[in-house]
């Protein structure tokens, strides 16, 4: 079998078309334009002028048994003229004879297949199977059933758009001729004897006489069978397929136009199977004619008859009847080219017609979209609208309840202040004042919830100034945990408290060169990207200040706002975990998992970090800060904000995707070290907390494997710290 794109033709190499010749051809023929096309490329490829092809029209007979009914049928008939009159106007254009032949039965490619068995049809030409279905079939594709079910020596083509779609080659030649190769051949012969009859008698000049003209008489009409009954062909056996002619006068496609005059050929199947030749013309079509008959050579035959019988005609009788014949000719001329102008008017008003209603539905239904994703946009709107009024509804609340505990707590333990001032090292607000140059816009570097932050110099060293905002409703509370927490311990990866001015809400800190984690991911201030090996360490670190945390006594601590903006970086790119104003002491025994967790009234933290579980039950533990530090870690290797990122990025994994996920400032990630990273941050992050991993027994000794992995392959170039 061929397919599209071979050298079927015009190609150079390759299987070649059968040539043109005597080979019996025939076209399958429908209503739609892939049917023009098929004989459209038939005559200029395989058929010569003067021969003849075989037109087979299928008609679909209904299922089970059960017969149409009368006006059904003359509907069918109806039909199959005008079809027929169609591909009679093309072939008589091109000097093509027709032979037709209408099939019916139930399966199309089946009964199609069937005939040219028969007939021994050495080339079956095909239109593709278009949208509307081929010969109205749906469920099947007509052309590749043929194709299968044809017989070996028939040469099947598939036309599409005037172009060889799919064609099968015969393997061998027919076995036997044509049973109606010599009908064709006798029909050939009588029409040409038909054409010889007619210019003969046209040449002839009846004698003069004295005789009055008379006008000749008129064709006898043939009557038409108003049932016509289909004929059950000698080769399908109780199968229900039928050959008979009809011939069809109108046809709105697309090589529809009007006969040249040249007769066509074709074959009428009687009752008694017995073929009748006849010859039929372009106004017999146009006129509906049931039969192949012809008037106007009937007519020139009986003037001249009635010249030879009466010999004293006059010469003007014979000009009268010359002139009668050229003005009917005319006029018929003039009506056909106006029907044509009609038919070709309203197959153009027809398309505009189709064209306007496909404009006017496709309007309709973009329209009925653009409504339902308004409506959908309105919906989702006010839902944000109202979740975000209840999520501040709740912030306040909070607020509201950790201020009174503060003032609870400060009138229960009136001697907490007293204590603070052996802790750390009191600052006045002059000496504040000072070595922030009153604070000067200039050195301000930050800015929190908690306040702003100013760089400085206290006691011949560079130190960061947080500033209690005046209109800060937790900042008091936070100043007094803060002092609480940072006063008492000291901790390589822990922001180290110089001291404070309590009357104004000042905490003084060690300065850290390189801002906060946050910045640097962002590459804020076009600072250079940090290199895997330091993405490691920082890891590492910030686990380890965590487990500190944790582990402190009497009472463990929890951080409950750990997020890159608050792990900072000195010039050294050491992290240091700062603002613990909202830490909280947990009971000893919370730290183990078999315990029930220390109950918040509220939650606080940063969105997108705060514990899902702790969040929804208000239960507090270690664990809590374990999915902040996935967080945390995920964002250290992609750069890519909280939002949503553990879904994301577990999506990349499963789809093999990964790589791109990684931050694409760093080009020498070790590919396998950064998924276990992740797969490790991943399991940080999960949603309930017994599915998270220990953060001394199973995070941080992976964390400083890759952390020693990072050191080992560091080098000046990657480095960006000195000692590092």
């Amino acid at each position: 079998m061929w397919k599209r794109g071979g050298s079927l033709h015009g190609g150079g190499g390759g299987d070649k078309l059968l040539r043109k010749g005597n080979n019996m051809v025939a076209v399958a023929i429908d209503k739609d334009k892939n049917s023009q096309h098929a004989l459209k490329w038939t005559i200029e490829h395989l058929l010569t002028r003067g021969q003849t092809v075989v037109l087979i029209h299928v008609i679909r007979k209904p299922g089970g048994g059960v017969d149409a009914s009368a006006a059904i049928k003359q509907q069918y008939e109806k039909q199959t003229k005008d079809l027929f009159l169609t591909f009679h106007c093309f072939c008589t254009r091109k000097q093509i004879q027709c032979f037709d032949v209408i099939l019916e039965d139930t399966n199309i490619a089946k009964v199609l297949a069937e005939y040219a068995n028969y007939a021994a049809i050495e080339a079956l030409v095909l239109g593709a199977s278009s949208r509307h279905g081929f010969i109205r079939f749906r469920s099947s594709d007509v052309p590749s059933h043929v194709m299968k079910s044809a017989p070996d020596f028939c040469t099947v083509y598939v036309i599409s758009k005037g172009k060889i779609s799919t064609a099968k080659k015969s393997s061998k030649s027919a076995p036997f001729p044509s049973p109606i190769r010599e009908k064709i051949e006798e029909l050939s012969i009588n029409l040409e004897a038909s054409v010889r009859r007619k210019d003969s008698i046209s040449l002839r000049r009846p004698e003069n006489t004295s005789e009055k003209p008379r006008p000749p008489p008129l064709p006898i009409p043939v009557p038409e069978d108003p049932d016509p009954q289909p004929i059950e062909s000698p080769f399908n056996k109780g199968r229900g397929l039928n050959a008979k002619l009809l011939c069809g006068d109108l046809s709105d496609t697309d090589i529809s136009f009007v006969s040249t005059g040249r007769p066509s050929a074709a074959m009428y199947y009687d009752t008694d199977l017995s073929p009748t030749p006849r010859k039929s013309t372009a106004s017999d079509r146009a006129f509906g004619s049931p039969y192949y008959g012809n008037t106007g050579p009937d007519i020139g035959y009986m003037i001249s008859s009635s010249s030879r019988n009466n010999k004293g005609s006059t010469s003007s009788r014979t000009d009268d009847v010359d002139s009668e014949m050229r003005r009917l000719k005319m006029e018929l001329e003039k009506t056909m080219a106006m029907y044509s102008t009609a038919c070709k008017d309203a197959l153009t008003a027809k398309q505009k017609a189709g064209e306007l209603e496909q404009w006017r539905v496709e309007e309709a239904n973009r329209l009925e979209e653009a409504t339902t994703a308004e409506q959908e946009a309105r919906e989702v709107a006010e839902k944000e609208k109202e979740r975000y009024k209840a999520l501040m509804a709740k912030a306040r609340a909070s607020r509201r309840i950790a201020e009174i505990e503060s003032q609870k707590r400060a009138l229960e333990h009136p001697e907490e202040k007293h204590q603070e001032s052996h802790k750390y090292r009191r600052y006045t607000i002059d000496e504040i004042e000072k070595a922030t140059d009153f604070f000067e816009k200039a050195r301000k570097i930050g800015e929190g919830g908690y306040g702003p932050v100013f760089k400085g110099r206290l006691d011949q060293i560079q130190v960061a100034i947080k500033v209690l905002r005046p209109d800060a409703a937790q900042g008091r509370s936070q100043f007094q945990q803060e002092v609480e927490v940072l006063s008492c311990m000291r901790h390589p990866n822990m922001v180290l408290l110089l001291g404070a001015c309590p009357e104004y809400g000042c905490l003084v800190y060690e300065y850290m060169a390189n801002g906060s984690l946050e910045d640097r991911l962002l590459r804020r201030g076009n600072t250079l990207p940090l290199s895997w090996q330091l993405r490691f360490k920082i890891a590492a670190e910030i686990a380890t200040g965590i487990l500190f945390l944790h582990q402190t006594k009497p009472e463990p601590i929890v951080h409950r706002d750990l997020k890159p903006g608050n792990i900072l970086l000195d010039k050294n790119f050491v992290s240091k975990i700062s603002d613990v104003g909202l830490a909280r002491l947990l009971p000893a025994s919370s730290l183990t998992e078999d315990v029930t967790q220390y109950r918040m009234t509220s939650a606080a933290g940063t969105m997108c970090y705060i514990d899902p579980e702790y969040q929804q039950t208000g239960l507090l533990g270690v664990k809590s800060d374990v999915y902040s530090l996935g967080i945390m870690l995920l964002q250290l290797v992609t750069a890519k904000p909280a939002m949503g990122l553990t879904h994301h990025v577990r999506r990349a994994i499963n789809k093999g995707t990964f790589a791109e996920m990684l931050d694409p400032t760093v080009t020498d990630w070790p590919i396998n070290e950064a998924l276990g990273f992740t797969k490790l941050s991943i399991q940080c992050a999960e949603l309930r907390r017994k599915d998270r991993p220990d953060l001394g027994k199973e995070v941080l000794p992976e964390l400083n494997r890759l952390r020693d992995l990072g050191v080992e392959n560091m080098t000046s170039e990657t480095s960006l710290a000195p000692d590092a």
